[in-house]
Formats: C-alpha cells, sequence, structure tokens
C-alpha cells in the first residue's frame, strides 16, 4: 500500500465551493474521456444502438472512465481536477487507497450519481464535507497545503 506523509495536508474539510468547482472539472475530464472512448468503440465496431452492442456500449464506456480515476486515486490520491484545486484521497490511515478500495469507491460514486446525486449532495449537510460513498468507506478528502 501506498504511504502519505500526513505532514502534507491539513486537517481542514475543502470546502464545499472547492468541491464543487473539483467536481465540475472532472465532469470535463470525463467527458473528454467519453468522447474520445466513444470514438474508438464507434470505429472499431460499428454503431451499438440495439441489443447487446448497446450494453456492451456502455459497459465499456463506464468501465473506461473506471480506470481513469481507479488508477489516480491508487496511484497518487489524485485525479487531475484534485491537482488542481489540491485534494487529496486518503484511506482511514491518512495513505493512497488499495486499488480494491479505490474500485469499490468508484461503484458507490456510480451508485451515489444514479440516485440523483443524492451520494455527491450528502457532502452539504456533512460536517466534514465528505460524500456518502466516503464517509462510507471511511476515505477522507483533504486540502494540501
Amino acid at each position: 500500500m501506498h504511504e502519505s506523509s500526513p505532514k502534507s495536508f491539513t486537517k481542514q474539510a475543502p470546502s464545499l465551493l472547492k468541491l464543487g468547482a473539483c467536481f465540475v472539472y472532472d465532469s470535463l475530464v470525463v467527458a473528454a474521456i467519453l468522447f474520445v472512448s466513444a470514438f474508438v468503440f464507434l470505429w472499431l465496431f460499428g454503431e451499438a444502438t440495439h441489443g447487446l452492442k448497446r450494453y456492451l456500449f456502455q459497459f465499456y464506456l463506464w468501465a473506461t472512465v473506471g480506470v481513469y480515476f481507479i488508477w489516480c486515486w491508487y496511484k497518487k490520491g489524485q485525479t487531475l481536477a484534485m491537482k488542481t484545486w489540491r485534494l487529496k484521497l486518503l484511506n482511514q490511515h491518512a495513505q493512497l487507497l488499495s486499488p480494491q478500495l479505490a474500485a469499490l469507491r468508484y461503484v458507490l460514486a456510480t451508485l451515489s450519481l444514479l440516485f440523483l446525486g443524492l451520494g455527491f449532495l450528502w457532502a452539504v449537510m456533512d460536517n466534514e464535507h465528505l460524500y456518502w460513498h466516503d464517509r462510507y468507506l471511511r476515505n477522507k478528502l483533504v486540502s494540501l497545503k
């Protein structure tokens, strides 16, 4: 498991403004990933509007975005947006997430989005501004100095 120095972050929870800005930025990165991934799939396999190919296409897009997030959270604890807004994702022991925990976070974040984004809106009421899936998994989003 990767280590992260406890001295590299503050104890203060990131502001809602910072979380929102990071969410919007990550959404733009995801849109770009989806655009390129869709182009590659459709170039290789043709249209995917019906039948099994449609579901394979949707799963492929979801998995492609998942690879991006899981890799970023596992390797550095940061996506491009998190790096820009100086946030880092750590587990309950102030270490980077394991690949398994990062994958579980991605699945739970997907469910948070599917339920009208309520898992992300949870941060508005949470005193540490944690998303529901981070509260459940005992992860922390921390502000870097």
